[in-house]
């Protein structure tokens, strides 16, 4: 449903969305998420997030990882909707959202995302004449995908040598 200014997607729409944004992912990086839940938020989350990653990122772990419970990734419908203004870029954002918090499990932190052209660029941060066109890429491709299989492959070199 539309309202003119925003999108409206009903819950179980967005649910489809969130799981058919997993199922996109590549099967070698599915198989690395173990000990992750992702839930949808309906309500309002915190101002200005679309999703949010809590948990131990795997480039963090340690051979002292053991019995916690699973990092979460949280997506935050009603921020999303807010921003969209048809279920097309919802489905987008969703998808972009699910990548980009999946990348944190990762360890690849925001820097390097906007870097790879999955965050914009802060307004102030760029030259005058740059400031006109800050739009990246609509669907950046998959190499953030590749820096998450390397970062799992440090992680498990350094967990080696602990």
């Amino acid at each position: 449903m539309h309202n003119g200014l925003v999108i409206e997607v009903e819950p179980g729409r967005f649910e489809e969305m969130v799981a058919e944004a997993l199922d996109g992912l590549p099967p070698e990086l599915g198989r690395l998420m173990r000990n992750v839940a992702v839930t949808v938020e309906h309500n309002p989350g915190p101002r200005g997030l679309l999703g949010l990653y809590q948990g131990v990122p795997l480039t963090s772990r340690t051979s002292q990882y053991a019995g916690v419970l699973p990092d979460r990734i949280t997506i935050y419908r009603q921020a999303i909707c807010a921003i969209c203004r048809t279920e097309a870029e919802v489905a987008d954002q969703v998808r972009r959202t699910v990548i980009h918090e999946i990348a944190h499990h990762f360890g690849i932190d925001d820097d390097r995302l906007r870097e790879l052209g999955w965050l914009p660029t802060a307004r102030w941060l760029l030259p005058t004449r740059a400031r006109r066109s800050i739009v990246g890429p609509s669907r950046p491709r998959f190499p953030i995908l590749l820096e998450a299989r390397d970062a799992v492959h440090q992680a498990r070199a350094l967990l080696r040598q602990a």
